[in-house]
């Protein structure tokens, strides 16, 4: 082991052990500290807000280093994040953004201030902000804190249930990914997703409930448990529909939901899915959505009851790598502007594909999709919009993971 590389493992073990009897507000100084540790002159943490739109410093008990809240756009530290790419500034003082990512999700960056630019240096900041990411994530789910940080208002009472139940916006491993975004991030009332990878399968499923209170929110979130219940034991896509359905109808009566609940082989590209009464799956291929490759007849809204009464038709088909399947809700495409046009699965599919086509990756794709829907209605959606893209990019032996 060289001596930098004992540098760097002492530095990170330090941080480490005395992160476990710190809480988050102490997470930017121990950061900073290490920071020093490793020759730069200081550093900050910022986090995305909920909307990611902006970059807020981590509170903490800072000594007047941490970095101002800085917008995702148009910003250095903003194309970290996007690109999630080390970005470095020009100037006497040089200042170094590293994404901070938890598995495939943004979650942030790492400003560090001075210490070096060679190959070394980005490497040892590279690796401080790994653990960053890891430790900002776990300390999440205890604090008030890292929560409150990335939201700018007040959020509604079925919002906060809703959010409480939802995976990270984005999930992957070497052969598939999966990303997805929802709006109105401080209002959802009844849209909900869902992913998840395991044993070489990944699951999503895209949820709307009827309605836009905390009802809904509360229709959506038992579909989640119902959901991941039925999965965790073994059940097929069929057996979570029925499991959806009977819950719902015997305790939440009064309120339908529709939705697509899909199953990707990441090993062979075989899709099946069911479609409750939900807008069909898009296949996108290339820098095209193929017509209706994905369109079979849907079934009834979920929480009638009627499901469990017989066989549920569960749709196949075969990808190619680089395929990409986009599941959206209806608030999607009958988002209206001010003057009545809708956003349409045309601009839909048109805004999606320009960004994948630049380079973007899947999450910056979304993001920046997203925020066009949100403009479309001039910033007052009338109905919750829930995108999803699941990319299927298999590892082939021999290639690099």
């Amino acid at each position: 082991m060289s001596g930098d590389d004992a540098v760097l493992g002492g530095v990170l073990a330090r941080l480490l052990a005395r992160s476990r009897a710190h809480g988050p507000a102490e997470l930017p100084g121990l950061v900073r500290e290490a920071a020093r540790g490793l020759g730069a002159d200081g550093a900050g943490i910022l986090l995305a807000d909920v909307q990611q739109r902006h970059l807020v410093p981590l509170p903490g008990d800072g000594d007047g280093e941490r970095a101002g809240e800085i917008e995702v756009e148009g910003t250095l530290g903003g194309r970290a994040y996007r690109l999630q790419r080390t970005q470095l500034s020009n100037g006497a003082a040089p200042v170094g953004w590293y994404p901070l990512v938890d598995g495939a999700e943004r979650i942030g960056v790492l400003r560090i201030e001075g210490g070096g630019r060679d190959g070394g240096a980005l490497a040892r900041f590279e690796a401080l902000a790994s653990l960053v990411a890891l430790l900002a994530v776990s300390k999440s789910a205890y604090s008030d804190l890292i929560v409150q940080a990335g939201r700018r208002h007040r959020m509604s009472l079925q919002a906060e249930l809703l959010w409480a139940f939802l995976p990270p916006r984005t999930i992957g491993t070497r052969d598939v990914t999966s990303s997805a975004v929802l709006e109105p991030a401080y209002d959802v009332g009844g849209d909900a997703f869902d992913h998840s990878v395991a044993r070489g399968h990944l699951h999503v499923s895209v949820f709307d409930a009827m309605g836009h209170d905390l009802a809904s929110g509360g229709a959506s979130s038992v579909a989640l448990a119902a959901c991941r219940a039925t999965r965790r034991a073994g059940g097929g896509l069929a057996d979570i529909v029925h499991a959806i359905d009977r819950t719902l109808a015997q305790w939440i009566p009064d309120r339908l939901l529709t939705a697509v609940v899909a199953d990707l082989d990441t090993v062979t590209g075989e899709l099946s899915w069911v479609n409750c009464a939900h807008p069909p799956p898009l296949l996108v291929r290339g820098r095209r959505i193929v017509p209706d490759a994905l369109l079979r007849p849907a079934e009834l809204p979920l929480g009638l009851g009627f499901h469990e009464h017989g066989p549920q038709p569960v749709h196949h088909a075969r990808l190619q790598p680089g395929d990409r399947i986009l599941v959206h809700t209806d608030g999607v495409t009958e988002a209206r502007s001010a003057s009545g046009e809708l956003f349409g699965e045309r601009r839909l599919a048109d805004t999606l594909v320009q960004h994948m086509a630049g380079g973007e990756p899947a999450p910056e794709a979304l993001r920046q999709l997203i925020h066009a829907l949100v403009t479309h209605q001039d910033h007052r959606l009338r109905d919750d919009a829930t995108i999803l893209l699941a990319e299927w990019h298999p590892h082939r032996p021999g290639r690099p993971a």
